[in-house]
């Protein structure tokens, strides 16, 4: 059965910029503006021409999946728009990555990726994530007879070693993952629950598991549970903040999507800021 494409028109939405946004690791670049993008056990190609955008998939696997993946309905211009008109530096990098989403993504994928993301590279981080996804993530075939590997369960993952995880390259992080694997598969944390929690109680839920501190379930509050408001520090975030915001990032003024800032901030620092 052939593919169908579905055509789409957007501002505030750039294909490379959220590849580089450093909050999902199975998106690629194929070639041009023709990008590859693994979540979950879902698969999907996508192209973009400025402001034109076309999902290779079924008109009801792209409302029914794909739209709220990439967070679409979301008007991206209204945080922006909030910006302090004083405030020249969030000004720039607001405007520098504009075109990123905050996007919806699969919760026990997200604590595993960030799980492996601490002390680590986004290239490294990219690679442990397809050796996982490669060694224990079930075979699949897209629509158009693509093979790909689903992202491992929990049950895949719970009944190993706590050093198995070594041989797909995690180092000290194999650990973190197969106890977490082995805490969600008991019931002791129930993702389910996590879902509809709000911020502060998913916040201080994630911090039960192993591995996981503040820095990472922020990360996972924000990239899989959008929860817009959490706001994550890492190097790149406290050397902003102490060079711009000495008495503290104005959460006040940004009340409730504090995180879509944070990624501006975060692909300027990697990507814009020249100072």
């Amino acid at each position: 059965m052939d593919m169908l494409r579905v055509k789409r028109e957007f501002v505030n939405f750039d294909l490379l910029q959220i590849c580089q946004s450093g909050q999902c690791f199975r998106m690629t670049r194929e070639h041009d503006n023709v990008y590859r993008i693994i979540a979950g056990d879902k698969y999907l190609t996508i192209e973009q021409d400025g402001k034109e955008c076309f999902f290779h998939c079924r008109e009801e696997v792209y409302e029914g999946f794909w739209k709220n993946y990439f967070d679409l309905d979301a008007d991206y211009g209204t945080y922006t728009g909030q910006i302090d008109a004083g405030d020249e530096y969030l000004k720039r990098a607001a405007a520098f990555g504009s075109g990123i989403r905050i996007l919806r993504q699969d919760l026990w994928e997200m604590i595993v990726t960030f799980l492996i993301s601490q002390q680590n590279n986004i290239g490294n981080i990219r690679r442990c994530i397809g050796n996982i996804c490669e060694k224990y993530g079930e075979k699949k075939e897209s629509g158009s007879g693509v093979l790909y590997d689903a992202f491992p369960t929990p049950e895949a993952l719970a009944h190993l070693s706590e050093d198995a995880l070594m041989e797909c390259k995690l180092g000290y992080r194999s650990k973190y993952v197969v106890r977490s694997a082995r805490r969600i598969l008991s019931g002791e944390v129930d993702l389910e629950a996590l879902r509809v929690m709000p911020y502060p109680q998913a916040k201080e839920e994630l911090l039960k598991l192993y591995g996981i501190g503040v820095k990472v379930a922020d990360c996972i509050c924000l990239f899989a549970l959008h929860h817009l408001e959490a706001f994550p520090v890492d190097t790149h975030i406290k050397q902003v903040c102490d060079k711009h915001y000495p008495t503290g990032f104005p959460d006040s003024l940004y009340a409730g999507y504090q995180g879509v800032l944070q990624q501006y901030i975060f692909y300027y620092e990697l990507f814009g800021n020249k100072e």
